[in-house]
C-alpha cells in the first residue's frame, strides 16, 4: 500500500468518525426539526413581514445545503456502500427532491421539502424501531387489503343490484354503478356520515331494511377486517420489542462472560503469586532453619 493510500484511508476513518459522532447526529436531528417548523410558518407568508419570510427561505436554503453537504460527506466515505441501505436511498431522494428548481413545474416537488422531517424516523432509534417493525408487517397488511378489497368488491355488486335501479338522483349517485357504489361502502366502511348521507337515502327510497345491508357490511369490513390491521401491527411491534430484548440479553450475556474470563484471568495470577509466596517463605524457613543448625 503506498503512502497516499495509506494517507487517503487515514482521513477516510477520520471523517467517517467524525459524520458518525453523537453530536454530528443530534446537530442534523435539531435541524430537521428546525427547518420543519420553518416550512409550516412558511405557509403563512402572507400574513407574515416580508423580512420574516427572505429571513426563513434563506434559512431554508441553508439547510437545504448542510444536507446536501451530509449525503456528500457520506458518498466519500462509504461509496458504493451507501446504496445498500433503504434508509440511505430515502436521504438521498429527499435532499434531492429538496435542490429541484422554483418553477412552477417544480412546485409540487418543492412542497415535498417537509418530508425532511421524516429522515428522524431512522435518526431517532425509537422511530426507527417502530418504522422497520411496520414495514416487516407490510407482507401481512397486503393480505389484509387483498380481503378487505373482496369484500368491498363483493358489497359493491350486491348494492347496484339492490339500490342501483332507481329514479332517485341522489340514490344513483349513491349506487348507479360499480364504481360509485364502491365509493359509498368505503365512506360506509369509514363510518363518515355513513346513516344520514347514505343510508338514509335509501332506506328513503322504498329500501326499509337496507339498513340491514350496511350494519352487516360495516361489522365485516370496519370491526373484523380493518381490527386486523391493528393486531398485525401490534404483533409486529411486539416481535420487534422482544427482539431487541433478547438482544439486550445477550449483551449482558456476553459482558457477564467477559467479566467471568477477566475474574477468571485474575483468579489464576493470584493463585500463581500465592504460590510464588509459598515457595519463597519454604526458602526463607529453610535459610532460618539451617542458620539456627
Amino acid at each position: 500500500m503506498t503512502r497516499a493510500t495509506l494517507d487517503h484511508e487515514t482521513s477516510n476513518f477520520q471523517l467517517e468518525r467524525e459524520i458518525e459522532r453523537p453530536w454530528f447526529r443530534h446537530l442534523i436531528t435539531v435541524l430537521i426539526v428546525i427547518n420543519a417548523i420553518v416550512l409550516g410558518v412558511l405557509t403563512y407568508h402572507a400574513e407574515l413581514p416580508s423580512g420574516a419570510v427572505l429571513a426563513m427561505e434563506v434559512f431554508d436554503h441553508a439547510v437545504t445545503w448542510i444536507f446536501v453537504v451530509e449525503i456528500g460527506l457520506k458518498l466519500v466515505v462509504y461509496r458504493m456502500q451507501f446504496f445498500k441501505s433503504g434508509w440511505n436511498w430515502f436521504d438521498f431522494i429527499v435532499v434531492g427532491v429538496s435542490m429541484a428548481p422554483g418553477g412552477a413545474a417544480f412546485s409540487v416537488l418543492r412542497a415535498m421539502r417537509v418530508l425532511r422531517i421524516l429522515r428522524l424516523l431512522h435518526i431517532v432509534p425509537v422511530m426507527k424501531r417502530i418504522t422497520e417493525a411496520l414495514m416487516k408487517a407490510l407482507p401481512g397488511m397486503g393480505a389484509i387489503f387483498a380481503v378487505l378489497a373482496l369484500v368491498t368488491y363483493v358489497g359493491a355488486v350486491m348494492a347496484t343490484n339492490m339500490f342501483g335501479e332507481t329514479d332517485d338522483p341522489e340514490v344513483a349517485q349513491l349506487f348507479g354503478d360499480l364504481p360509485k357504489s364502491a365509493y359509498s361502502l368505503f365512506q360506509v366502511m369509514t363510518m363518515d356520515g355513513w346513516r344520514f348521507e347514505v343510508a338514509q337515502k335509501v332506506i328513503d327510497d322504498g329500501n326499509p331494511y337496507a339498513w340491514i345491508f350496511f350494519l352487516i357490511f360495516i361489522f365485516i369490513a370496519s370491526f373484523a377486517i380493518l381490527n386486523l390491521f391493528i393486531a398485525l401491527v401490534v404483533d409486529a411491534l411486539a416481535s420487534e420489542q422482544k427482539a431487541l430484548l433478547e438482544e439486550g440479553i445477550h449483551d449482558i450475556e456476553e459482558e457477564i462472560e467477559e467479566e467471568f474470563d477477566e475474574a477468571e484471568d485474575q483468579r489464576g495470577d493470584i493463585v500463581k503469586l500465592l504460590t510464588a509466596l509459598r515457595a519463597e517463605i519454604a526458602e526463607l524457613k529453610q535459610a532460618v532453619e539451617s542458620r539456627e543448625r
